[in-house]
């Protein structure tokens, strides 16, 4: 009997966002303070919607480093930001005027079991809904501004019908302008709902709100603004107006029944190459991870008093888990700091005075281990003890923290599937590719599901049949296993994979969940390096860029494939979460916003075509929509995100790449509210969005292969 690992989670990490963003959002209710406080111990973490009390708020937050999950919202003038929180920095950002709205998800909910069938519902905060008493300015204006509607869609699911809506204003400079938009249905009801102004890297962008539910299809809207402006009436355009083919008789889907970690995707790899020879090449990328390995270390003194860390130079799985250290008293006068190993105990001698009292330093003992060790220890003197008489302590034992113990501790190899009837590259190819960033336990369930559909189909279904007849499939389920084992296995918060650059204090073992680097951040286009937005130098960072361009493994196989490849034309990176669907450009410079190069007309035209596709598709599974408003370039939809694939497939090799966020905010019609699911959210859920997605890449797959045909040399 095949014993299936189930996971479930209710925790997530966040995006460190390095450049101001807000985020607007919806009309006239913002949530208020739930009925039951929401509160954390001191210690424990989670990740939270707050409140934040103002955008200088914001602004601090954002200067201090802090994990932030997507883009802050602005509803009605207040921020919702979804922050990664210990319960002390809650406490502190209550403390000056934040209110926490939801707790999203927690930290070591992700812990695993065995079982059959888990179907948990995730436990949502309910935020209740507060009347706005902002209103439109009634001081006069001295000029009047001019308004252009840039966006006017709707669309309905669940039964229930949504308007959005982006607005400019000629009046940037002025940050008091308020916008309202009145709409009419076809039904002939009236209403209204208040625009809220969008800045990026402080410049002005335009207003505008969440999706609005409105009772019926909506036939004309307009903007006013304090001002004065009004903009001309226009008809909201149905989004995304697309449908793919209907699915024929049988079908097959939904192969997806548990969340997955790297050993089980392995697994699965194995089994497709197994059972369907003759449509599947394996391929094993060239550059090997890490593995799930780390130095071992260990505090020799008390770290709350006086004390220095010492790290083995290999890693702990190396024989080097459990050597010990210690430091001794010679119990002689006027002898000197010594240094010896033996037998796995390295012994610290501390010197002593003409009073045989020891007098060796915590700098003197953390250099001497240096200078007498190098090859088997490093040693650095914990924050606060510097200069301090090193006490007699020990024996410390040395180990890597690891507690997956069902984890191989060795270099990994990344792995690729590669699907068609000719896998020669004579055809398109097609490139799909997920958890880049560990904690996104979601997105291998996306590309796995399908690859498995494309394979179960070919033998049944002639459309799917045609369609690997036609394309080049690549599937690359998990970038980043290092993490992603690390993640399931330790710190589910775990973002990057597990290298770690830090030098000196960083490399203290309280700092161990941020070690990393951040995969997305590490290609070689709009990069940290060449001075672009949204990545950092920071080894402790979220969003750390590494200690050069392409230094990781992990971004070196993207590349890799690829460029062995040069019949992939389209490429799709899986992420979660928040619900996006985004393109080049994916990065832009601080001063003046300055973007990467943006698509020719064509090739925008080529972007948004395509992206209506694959949202119909995604669509067709249970009524999720993409917004109009987070589909678009990356730098314009979420935020500046220098050095990320995207950018390096398509600027420097020419492929159209794009970018799913899975996991789209849920509208609950109880509380008015869309509500955040997380990188982990319950089965459920996950489930669910592995079965959407996948029919966004199986459109994908259609859209290359049109595109294909259309060129002159294949007519």
């Amino acid at each position: 009997m095949i014993v299936r690992r189930r996971w479930t989670a209710a925790a997530t990490t966040a995006i460190l966002v390095s450049a101001v963003l807000s985020h607007p959002g919806q009309g006239t209710a913002a949530p208020a303070a739930p009925a039951t406080p929401i509160t954390l111990t001191a210690t424990e973490t989670a990740l939270v919607r707050v409140q934040l009390r103002d955008q200088a708020q914001l602004d601090r937050l954002v200067a201090t480093g802090a994990d932030l999950a997507n883009r802050p919202r602005a509803r009605d003038g207040r921020i919702l930001a979804d922050l990664v929180l210990t319960g002390a920095q809650l406490a502190d950002l209550t403390a000056q005027g934040a209110t926490a709205v939801q707790i999203v998800q927690r930290a070591g909910d992700g812990s695993r079991h065995h079982a059959e069938s888990v179907r948990a519902a995730q436990a949502r905060t309910a935020a209740g809904l507060r009347a706005s008493a902002s209103g439109q300015r009634t001081t006069a204006a001295a000029a009047v501004d001019t308004l252009q509607v840039q966006q006017a869609y709707w669309w309905t699911t669940s039964g229930q019908t949504f308007l959005q809506a982006q607005v400019a204003t000629t009046a940037t400079d002025d940050p008091d302008v308020e916008i309202t938009v009145s709409w009419r249905t076809a039904d002939g009801t009236t209403g209204s709902f208040p625009l809220s102004r969008f800045e990026d890297s402080g410049e002005y962008q335009y207003h505008y709100a969440l999706p609005q539910p409105v009772p019926n299809r909506p036939v004309q809207l307009t903007a006013t603004s304090s001002l004065g402006g009004v903009s001309r009436a226009v008809t909201p355009a149905l989004w995304p107006n697309a449908t793919p083919p209907p699915l024929p008789a049988g079908y097959q889907k939904d192969f997806i029944d548990a969340y997955l970690t790297p050993v089980d995707i392995q697994a699965r790899i194995k089994r497709l190459a197994r059972q369907y020879r003759g449509l599947v090449d394996v391929i094993n990328l060239p550059n090997r991870t890490q593995g799930y390995r780390r130095n071992a270390v260990a505090y020799l003194g008390d770290p709350a008093v006086s004390a220095v860390v010492v790290e083995s130079v290999r890693f702990g799985d190396q024989g080097m888990n459990g050597v010990q250290v210690r430091t001794v008293d010679p119990g002689r006068r006027n002898r000197p700091l010594t240094v010896s190993y033996r037998d796995r105990v390295l012994t610290v001698t501390l010197a002593t005075d003409t009073a045989g009292k020891t007098v060796s330093t915590t700098d003197e003992v953390a250099a001497a281990i240096n200078a007498r060790q190098p090859n088997r220890f490093r040693a650095t003197v914990e924050d606060g003890s510097a200069g301090l008489p090193m006490p007699v302590a020990g024996p410390a034992r040395l180990d890597d923290g690891l507690q997956g113990t069902e984890v191989p501790a060795k270099p990994w190899t990344v792995q690729a599937l590669r699907l068609g009837v000719h896998r020669d590259g004579s055809r398109v190819g097609v490139l799909a590719y997920s958890q880049e960033h560990a904690r996104e336990w979601a997105t291998p369930l996306v590309t796995l599901e399908f690859a498995e559909r494309m394979l179960a189909n070919a033998r049944t279904d002639p459309a799917t049949r045609e369609l690997l007849e036609q394309v080049d499939v690549f599937v690359i389920p998990t970038v980043n296993p290092d993490g992603a084992n690390y993640s399931f296995n330790d710190y589910n918060f775990q973002r990057k994979n597990l290298v770690n650059h830090c030098t000196g204090p960083t490399r203290d073992p309280r700092y161990r969940t941020s070690w990393g680097v951040d995969v997305n951040r590490n290609y070689t286009v709009g990069s940290y390096f060449d001075g672009y937005v949204g990545a950092s130098a920071n080894c402790l960072s979220g969003n750390y860029a590494g200690s050069a361009e392409l230094s990781e493994a992990e971004s070196r196989n993207v590349v890799a494939l690829a460029q062995a490849h040069p019949n992939i034309k389209f490429a799709m990176n899986v992420h979660s979460y928040g619900g996006y669907f985004m393109w080049p450009p994916g990065a832009y410079r601080a001063d003046g916003r300055v973007t990467l190069p943006r698509p020719s007309i064509d090739e925008s035209k080529m972007f948004l075509d395509s992206a209506r596709r694959i949202v119909g598709a995604i669509a067709q599974e249970r009524g999720t929509v993409t917004w109009p408003s987070q589909t678009g370039p990356v730098a314009d939809v979420l935020y500046s995100a220098a050095g990320n694939s995207a950018d390096q497939l398509y600027y420097e090799l020419g492929i159209f790449a794009w970018d799913f966020e899975v996991g789209n905010d849920r509208w609950n019609p109880t509380t008015g509210q869309w509500e955040g699911v997380g990188f982990q959210p319950p089965f459920d859920e996950a489930h669910g969005e592995s079965q959407e997605y996948a029919g966004g890449l199986v459109e994908l797959v259609r859209v290359a292969r049109d595109y294909a045909a259309a060129q002159p040399a294949a007519r």
